[in-house]
């Protein structure tokens, strides 16, 4: 298992659309690694075109409670089928857009389907900070970042402030 380099927006891979994961056996060691990253960042969702793969692949983990144990999940072509007309309001952040929150507004309960590492259809559904991080991750997998949802003069500022944030690491 590696940790592996988070994009940081702006950058043309995470306004990508994803491809399908074709064969899931041969993702487990990528499933590792972003699982490892994420965990490591930390954070509690990764999509892979977050770490330069553009494939339709997500891991999440919303396990917050000290005493509980994790619950890392892995999606491959992970599709929302169902979203309930109730809505949640979450404060969002993003690994790709480091330090940075605003609230979006999302169905509170989605279902979802997606198919495992052995191969197996799945589904689920979520609600609370697990439908809001499932619907955030998908999102990454159709080239959409939290800050779309917002005005523009707001996602032009966080924008320059990333630009910026990337010039200083590349100066280190």
């Amino acid at each position: 298992m590696a940790i592996r380099d988070i994009l940081i927006h702006p950058d043309a891979r995470l306004k990508t659309v994803a491809e399908p994961v074709a064969d899931p056996g041969g993702m487990a060691a990528l499933a590792d690694d972003m699982l490892e990253t994420m965990y490591h960042a930390p954070g509690i969702g990764l999509a892979a075109p977050q770490v330069g793969v553009l494939k339709r692949m997500l891991v999440m983990d919303c396990v917050k409670e000290e005493d509980a144990p994790p619950r890392p999940m892995v999606l491959l072509n992970p599709k929302i089928v169902w979203s309930s007309e109730e809505t949640n309001v979450y404060e969002e952040g993003c690994l790709s857009i480091p330090e940075i929150y605003y609230d979006v507004e999302r169905p509170a309960e989605v279902e979802v389907t997606w198919t495992a590492l052995d191969g197996s259809e799945q589904s689920e559904r979520f609600d609370g900070l697990w439908a809001t991080c499932v619907q955030h991750e998908i999102d990454h997998l159709d080239g959409k970042l939290f800050i779309d949802y917002l005005k523009p003069l707001k996602r032009q500022m966080i924008t320059r402030k990333m630009q910026k944030l990337k010039r200083e690491k590349a100066r280190a």
